[in-house]
């Protein structure tokens, strides 16, 4: 009776101790699955996984330089007897800058149009004498020599050859005149003012030792800023592109687009030159002035993104730590993509809206609760760039 006792004690107190380390067991697991009291787990500052636009650009330097820009010469030589514009003044297209005065074209035009009108004299004469020697010979047959006839039909169109020719060299004659007048190609602002009144100045095509120009002008309602593209990023620059031109010594940025480049690199640089229009129509940029602007190579609107804090990288692997809806810090293996200044593209290995820890990650170890403490991201961080 003893024994059976004994047994039944001894199985009784199996039972508890089973029972005892089942609910053990279940406390653990079910404390294991419930997020810790913010009292008693370590913060962890965290950011979201999530999609954002992220580039990247090259930024470049560079100074502005008149869309165009020439020396006036004279066509012909002659004295400046009145001159209209000094450096600083506008001009329109067409516009007259300066007037010679060429005596000897003058005369050169009196002495054209007398030719001229000697020629169509001469011509008058010969017209009539082959007209009524045809008139004679086609009345009387024979009575007009044959030779004779054609001789007064060559003296004719003699004379009408020689109005062409007295008019070539009229119309020659009055171009040189115009020549006179120097007149704006385009529109622009007078930059250099080389003459004065009265100043001699040698004709345009002389050696370059003897011709003086009269003004330099400059069109500056748009400019060019000359910018060298180094050869890595050549394949990456497209016409039209729209860009901002950053000016400092402005304080401010103008809207510009890529016009045109070389399509060659230069040999010594490994650049391309390449050439952004920028508008200037209120006249506060300057040929001279210092420029920057930023192209972009590379552009995603929505690329799912973190901080590049939250990043580890060993060699070609990259990881993260991650904070899972227990609070429980888990480690990632992440593949790369665009790299900005603040952010980095994740291509694989973590899904929106999961929460990556930042900063300094050798507090935490896998498995440890933490209480997530969001850190707040300012507007710029929301475009990232390089």
């Amino acid at each position: 009776m003893a024994t059976a006792r004994g047994t039944k004690f001894i199985i009784v107190g199996v039972g508890v101790a089973t029972v005892v380390a089942l609910s053990l067991a279940a406390w653990r697991s079910e404390k294991r699955d419930t997020p810790v009291p913010a009292a008693e787990a370590p913060g962890a500052a965290v950011a979201l996984a999530r999609k954002t636009p992220i580039r990247t650009t090259l930024v470049l330097s560079g100074e502005f330089r008149p869309f165009q820009e020439i020396e006036l010469h004279a066509k012909v030589a002659g004295y400046i007897r009145t001159i209209s514009v000094d450096v600083g003044d506008r001009v329109k297209e067409g516009q007259v800058i300066a007037v010679l005065e060429v005596p000897e074209l003058v005369a050169q035009v009196e002495g054209a149009k007398a030719s001229l009108d000697r020629a169509k004299s001469t011509y008058e004469a010969a017209h009539s004498a082959y007209v009524r020697l045809k008139q004679a010979s086609e009345g009387r047959p024979g009575l007009i020599a044959a030779q004779e006839l054609d001789d007064a039909m060559a003296r004719d169109r003699e004379a009408e050859a020689q109005i062409g020719v007295a008019e070539a060299n009229q119309r020659q004659v009055l171009a040189l005149s115009d020549y006179t007048r120097i007149t704006a190609p385009f529109a622009g602002v007078v930059t250099k003012r080389y003459a004065d009144t009265g100043a001699m100045i040698p004709a345009g095509t002389s050696s370059s030792t003897q011709s003086m120009p009269v003004v330099q002008l400059a069109e500056c309602d748009r400019l060019r800023l000359v910018l060298p593209v180094p050869e890595s990023a050549v394949p990456r620059v497209h016409l039209g592109s729209i860009v901002q031109v950053k000016v400092p010594a402005l304080g401010r940025a103008f809207e510009g687009k890529v016009a045109r480049f070389a399509d060659a690199l230069d040999r010594q640089t490994r650049t391309m030159s390449t050439e952004i229009d920028v508008a200037n129509t209120d006249d506060r940029l300057m040929p001279g002035m210092y420029a920057e602007t930023t192209l972009d190579l590379v552009r995603k609107d929505a690329a799912l993104t973190i901080p590049i804090q939250a990043v580890s990288r060993n060699g070609d692997e990259a990881t993260v730590l991650v904070v899972d809806p227990q609070n429980r810090v888990q480690q990632k293996r992440v593949t790369l993509g665009l790299e900005g200044t603040r952010r980095i593209e994740v291509l694989s290995g973590l899904a929106e809206k999961e929460r990556v820890v930042i900063g300094s990650r050798s507090q935490f170890r896998v498995g440890d609760v933490v209480e997530p403490r969001p850190v707040a991201e300012s507007d710029k961080e929301r475009e990232d760039q390089l």
